[in-house]
């Protein structure tokens, strides 16, 4: 199927990160330290030294309630965002579309997911086709604000509807990290924003080779 986004042709349009993306960022390092003696130390950036993840119920793109592990069978990267995003969605998840089938090159199957936080305007259908769009394999993923609320959190995201006059254009600040979570172990690793593809596949596949 012919995609709808690249990673290079969204990188072309100049994506912007601004202050809440930036601070999120810096929120997040803060759960990571120095080098951890596990099986994983030589894929990690930094040792994990909060909880990140957990079980979530969300609803994919045929209205279907899921659990975290009917979607995580097999190595995945997480994003949380919305279909609405003008830019950074985008742009992210051409990157780790673009990190997945450059894993699949080397025989590893990994699946990328799409989790939105903006649950007013993005129905199963919506976030089906959006995830469609991007990739075969990527999976949309919605709820009940309740629900995406509990994954929110159980990720340790961030997101806040700039709600004003207008109830339809509207924006939502988020934070911008992909999760690599691996079945039966959970969450493993955090890519921010300005790792390439090529660096995406590489630490992923570490991982991978070490399980």
């Amino acid at each position: 199927m012919i995609r709808a986004f690249t990673y290079s042709a969204v990188a072309a349009v100049g994506v912007l990160l601004g202050g809440t993306y930036a601070a999120s960022a810096g929120w997040l390092d803060g759960l990571f330290g120095g080098k951890s003696d596990d099986k994983y130390a030589q894929c990690r950036e930094g040792a994990v030294a909060g909880d990140i993840g957990g079980p979530f119920t969300l609803v994919n793109k045929d209205g279907q309630t899921v659990t975290d592990t009917d979607v995580i069978t097999e190595p995945t990267l997480l994003y949380f965002g919305y279909t609405f995003c003008p830019d950074v969605c985008p742009y992210d998840n051409a990157r780790n579309v673009e990190a997945v089938d450059l894993l699949a090159e080397r025989g590893m199957s990994v699946t990328p997911v799409f989790v939105s936080i903006d649950p007013q305007r993005d129905t199963p259908e919506v976030v089906g086709d959006f995830a469609e769009n991007f990739h075969e394999k990527m999976i949309g993923l919605t709820g009940s604000p309740e629900q995406v609320d509990a994954a929110s959190k159980a990720y340790r995201t961030y997101y806040k509807a700039q709600i004003g006059d207008d109830k339809e254009y509207y924006l939502v600040d988020h934070s911008t990290f992909t999760y690599l979570v691996m079945p039966g172990e959970g969450f493993m690793d955090y890519f921010r924003r300005e790792v390439t593809p090529q660096e995406m596949a590489d630490r992923v596949a570490c991982f991978i080779e070490a399980s």
